[in-house]
């Protein structure tokens, strides 16, 4: 790669400009690890853990499993499960059988989880037995092409003790029955040799993971991730980060076999905490403290304060929501967080406010980033020097990546450094297309120069030094504390109402989540409706975080000359009304 603006001084010592190593399978990562730290603690779940043999021995099995049932390179298998420590076991096994993964978020309602399934054409979904998530499969799976589903139990993975007296306590989470046919991921395992296939995988040209994203118009699609995407995006994110425990020593790079452990925060559905938690741990051959639901705990979230002391985690990968869940917690003074040396966050801008209340607080570096699903997902960093790093920015273009700002109307034509304009990535990690979705294709690739481009749809520009500043977002989309609500998906939902004439959805500020959903809601003529009536029919329909926190009803809403609801009148009308 030739020398590039950011490769000047701010460029941490040290971390080469170029990536290699990265075509190969991804679960080598896991193989590598075993082999080298095979007694070393992988998964930590309320105090049970699983070794790197262990993990390993498990995803062989279940990749032999998978191959008995009929599934063949290519397919795809789905993940319908929080964060437990059988996630990264299926994940692995799913591509040690050679096919590919298709996670799955567990807040999805029926109608969310069945059009994942039926648009992936998966053949087999592993899902937690537990009184919601269960009978959401059962119902989902109706229609699709699954064959074959797994029901995971937490107490395959509680210390025995635990199990016994939760089982007798009630308290171990189950679904009232079980399908005919469907199976017990214990008995599964038990069952299965660990002999995963003999397999020739293209790294580069084979997908690993299809990761589901709405992009710019809302439509869910799938990101087509190769298995070079992804691990070339764990070891650059390996290669950049250096800390250093002593001031007075020079920073270096995270030791390996067991010298830090990884909050599990982020769900691993997501890419940010897929890549950079549950993979990232796994090739430093590191700890992974499971945490299935962050909320946990009275008041909330002091499960995550409990988890970080008694495991002494050292790295944290969150979104701004969790850093503000940290600072803004009534008995954060209670816990000793000093364990913790350096944090990731990306998915939302980070207030410079959280970043000074948290780093007093714990001792540690936050520094941010920027990605998205379809690059897996890092393309920016800032480096983890704090005295390198640039608050307000997210930082340099990963190694091997190459970042151009073009005109926003055609995508094709360079501007000079420091003018705005939509912001376009090149590098090994950019996903290899949308999953059966060739127009999308066309929409988001431009080539320039030789090269293939992907246009992210934010809009920003580079300072003198090289780090990117984002200033815009060209995308409608909503962040709803790190997670993407997409304003046409909630529309759908919320036309499916008797009373709805015409509606659009808006983010608006929200000091807890950083954006909230809201809705403005035109009713047919004569119709009377509530914000109460609205907020229960979304219940039924959508995912939480996409629900609307504020519905408004209008006698008319602004259109454009051909009809099309104007969202952005909207949002600038509220966010000028909440400035007063």
């Amino acid at each position: 790669m030739s020398r590039k603006l950011w490769h000047g001084s701010r460029w941490p010592k040290g971390v080469p400009y170029e990536i290699e190593g990265y075509e190969k399978p991804l679960f080598s990562i896991l193989d590598h690890a075993a082999r080298d730290y095979p007694d070393k603690t992988y998964t930590i779940f309320n105090d049970f853990t699983r070794t790197f043999a262990q993990v390993k021995d498990t995803a062989d099995r279940l990749a032999a499993f998978l191959v008995s049932r009929g599934i063949r390179p290519g397919d795809r298998v789905a993940i319908f499960l929080p964060n437990l420590p059988h996630y990264p076991e299926i994940f692995f096994g799913i591509l040690k059988a050679g096919a590919v993964c298709v996670t799955c978020n567990p807040l999805y309602q029926v109608s969310e989880l069945n059009f994942q399934l039926k648009d992936s054409g998966a053949r087999a979904v592993f899902a937690m037995d537990h009184l919601q998530f269960y009978p959401t499969t059962v119902e989902a799976i109706k229609g699709s092409d699954v064959e074959t589903v797994v029901v995971c139990s937490v107490k395959s993975y509680l210390p025995w003790l635990k199990g016994v007296l939760g089982s007798l306590l009630g308290k171990i989470p189950r679904a009232d029955s079980h399908e005919p046919g469907h199976l017990m991921f214990d008995d599964v395992v038990r069952s299965s040799r660990p002999a995963p296939p003999e397999l020739e995988i293209d790294a580069v040209n084979s997908e690993a993971l299809i990761l589901y994203t709405g992009g710019t118009t809302g439509v869910p699609k799938g990101a087509r991730l190769s298995h070079a995407n992804l691990l070339s995006n764990v070891l650059s994110t390996e290669q950049w980060v250096l800390f250093s425990p002593d001031p007075e020593e020079k920073p270096k790079r995270l030791e390996k076999g067991g010298a830090h452990t990884y909050l599990g925060v982020l769900p691993w559905y997501h890419s940010l905490g897929l890549t950079l938690c549950m993979l990232t741990a796994c090739i430093n051959a590191s700890r992974l403290v499971c945490i299935p639901d962050p909320r946990a705990g009275d008041p909330p979230f002091t499960g995550v304060l409990e988890a970080v002391e008694k495991y002494k985690v050292t790295i944290v990968v969150a979104v701004p929501t969790i850093y503000s869940a940290f600072v803004n917690h009534p008995l954060i003074d209670k816990f000793d967080l000093s364990s913790i040396i350096g944090c990731g966050s990306g998915a939302a801008p980070l207030p410079v406010e959280v970043i000074r209340q948290f780093e007093e607080k714990t001792g540690a570096v936050i520094f941010e980033g920027y990605g998205l699903t379809e690059t897996s997902p890092v393309i920016t960093t800032n480096p983890t020097d704090p005295d390198q790093r640039k608050i307000g920015s997210v930082g340099m273009p990963s190694l091997s990546t190459d970042i151009k700002i073009v005109d926003l109307e055609t995508g094709l034509q360079e501007l000079p450094q420091g003018e705005d304009g939509e912001i376009a990535a090149c590098g090994p990690q950019v996903m290899m297309g949308y999953w059966n979705k060739p127009g999308a294709d066309k929409e988001v690739f431009r080539e320039i120069d030789g090269k293939r481009y992907f246009l992210t749809g934010d809009i920003g520009h580079f300072d003198e030094d090289g780090f990117l500043i984002i200033t815009d977002r060209k995308k409608d989309l909503i962040i709803v504390g790190g997670f993407n609500a997409y304003p046409k998906e909630i529309e759908e939902a919320l036309y499916a109402h008797p009373k709805v004439a015409l509606v659009a959805v808006v983010g608006v500020p929200d000091p807890r989540s950083g954006e909230a959903v809201k809705a403005f809601i035109q009713l047919k003529p004569s119709e009377e409706a509530t914000e109460e009536e609205f907020l229960e029919f979304c219940k039924e329909r959508l995912a939480g975080y996409k629900r609307p926190r504020e519905i408004e009803f209008r006698e008319s809403l602004p259109v454009s000359v051909v009809g099309k609801v104007l969202r952005r009148v909207l949002r600038d009308e509220e966010l000028e009304k909440r400035k007063k």
